[in-house]
């Protein structure tokens, strides 16, 4: 049977909270009991010291056959019960007076005349003691106490002796620890009502930490199934700062994160049936014109099969193109577009493209313009923003390399009309084109889709902006 975490939560507070205040408890009454006990000890203990020093002047003052009537008239009011014992050296005990202790509360009475002397083995209660309480040299003033048991009762009995000095007695008294045994009963029972009271209040607090903590969990369980469901805006409330609290902000950043990453595949999802589409097109239209002008070859016109041809090369050329670019996309969806790193000057770089492309261009430069980079992507990058300016924009072109700076920008700008508003967003899109008809052009739509792909595999930026015409920002570090 598998246990709620609430359940295990009210669990471990009652068990330690029970546990604590019965440990509690038990030390309390230990100490408390100790402490009553030795007090009474002490009170006990001081009480026949004082006694036993006017009782031992009486002594000294007394002849030695009055010796015992003094000791029993000094005894004869003593709230508690007592023995004369005499012990004379290589002889038994010798009980010679006694009085019983009444443990039930009563009043103390003799057994018997205090003159009677009763040659009996010593009584019950000194039994248990007596090498404590009796084993003090002779001669000497001794006091001992210790705590025996009631053996017809089985109450708790203090016995406190003393020897007298030039005697061979010993007063032992007996005083009842039942009132104690009474009292601490009641602390006992105290403590334990205070216990359970602790274990209640400890249950209500573990219910009310258990529900505090369940009800922000159970909130989470039911915002994860909504969440799996599809309801993507699902978020729970973030209350204090504790770890379920954390646990929530947690959980509200999967949840924006998981949001983010379903629109990104939706619109990855979106851009790969549009860039399908468009590579369709782009391949019908060429083809369709190649098998139309082969139709043409046959003419009997040498200047129709003359065009024919020039058409011919034309499409093919741009149907390699087409491909050249499509599997250079690919490899980049592949993360298979390795570098091949080399310290390049972008002056000459872009002089070269400049050649290349047959575009007019004033190159300014300043600061150190040297990258190490891909000189075949940078140079494919700066060839198609040429191509691009010269395309769709007016002359004059211009091309400034800034290198004063932790990295190297490259800045291409023309005088024609700009980039339409409406296009600045997609630019850089796979097949974006400022004939949003899709009428046929010499470009693939692809160039500016790979150039940003050529910057940022080096690790810079790409950006594009109006400014008198478009501008075309390349910022690249100088190490890739």
């Amino acid at each position: 049977m598998r246990l709620s975490l609430r359940t295990r939560i009210v669990a471990a507070i009652v068990g330690v909270t029970t546990t604590a205040t019965a440990v509690m408890a038990f030390f309390a009454y230990r100490v408390q009991s100790e402490d009553v006990v030795q007090a009474f000890t002490i009170a006990a203990h001081s009480r026949m010291t004082t006694d036993g020093v006017e009782l031992q002047k009486k002594i000294d003052l007394a002849r030695p056959e009055e010796r015992t009537r003094v000791i029993l008239d000094d005894l004869e009011f003593t709230p508690a019960g007592w023995l004369l014992v005499a012990k004379s050296p290589g002889k038994p005990f010798v009980t010679i007076a006694r009085a019983s202790l009444v443990l039930a509360g009563s009043r103390i009475g003799y057994l018997g005349p205090p003159t009677m002397v009763i040659t009996e083995t010593p009584e019950k209660l000194l039994k248990p003691v007596e090498r404590e309480v009796l084993s003090a040299p002779f001669g000497q003033i001794t006091q001992n106490t210790a705590v025996t048991t009631d053996p017809d009762t089985g109450r708790p009995v203090l016995v406190v002796s003393r020897n007298f000095l030039n005697t061979d007695y010993f007063v032992v008294k007996f005083y009842d620890l039942g009132v104690l045994e009474t009292d601490l009963g009641a602390l006992r029972r105290n403590l334990g009502l205070i216990a359970l009271g602790v274990s209640v209040f400890g249950v209500g607090v573990a219910f009310l930490v258990g529900r505090r903590i369940g009800r922000p969990i159970k909130a989470l369980a039911t915002a994860a199934d909504e969440l799996g469901s599809g309801a993507l805006g699902t978020r729970v409330p973030v209350k204090g700062r504790d770890e379920v609290a954390a646990l929530a902000a947690s959980f509200n950043t999967m949840a924006a994160r998981l949001g983010e990453s379903i629109d990104e595949l939706h619109a990855k999802d979106r851009q790969q049936r549009r860039f399908v589409a468009d590579v369709a097109h782009d391949l019908r239209t060429p083809l369709a014109s190649m098998i139309a002008t082969v139709d043409s070859l046959d003419h009997a016109e040498p200047a129709t099969r003359t065009r024919a041809t020039e058409i011919l090369g034309t499409q093919a050329r741009r149907l390699a193109k087409l491909v050249e670019d499509l599997l250079e996309i690919a490899r980049f969806d592949a993360g298979k577009a390795d570098l091949r790193v080399a310290p390049v000057d972008l002056a000459d770089l872009v002089a070269d493209a400049a050649a290349v492309t047959g575009v007019e261009a004033a190159v300014t430069a300043s600061g150190d313009v040297t990258v190490v980079a891909d000189p075949r992507r940078v140079h494919t990058v700066v060839a198609n923003l040429l191509s691009n300016a010269a395309r769709h924009g007016a002359a004059p072109i211009s091309v400034a390399l800034d290198g004063t700076g932790d990295d190297v920008v490259l800045r291409v700008a023309d005088a024609g009309p700009g980039i339409p508003e409406d296009l600045l967003p997609i630019l850089f899109d796979r097949f974006a084109r400022g004939d949003h008809a899709r009428q046929a052009t010499e470009g693939s739509g692809l160039g500016l889709a790979i150039a940003r792909e050529n910057v940022l595999a080096h690790g810079g930026s790409l950006t594009a902006h109006n400014d008198g015409g478009a501008v075309f920002t390349v910022r690249l570090p100088r190490n890739a």
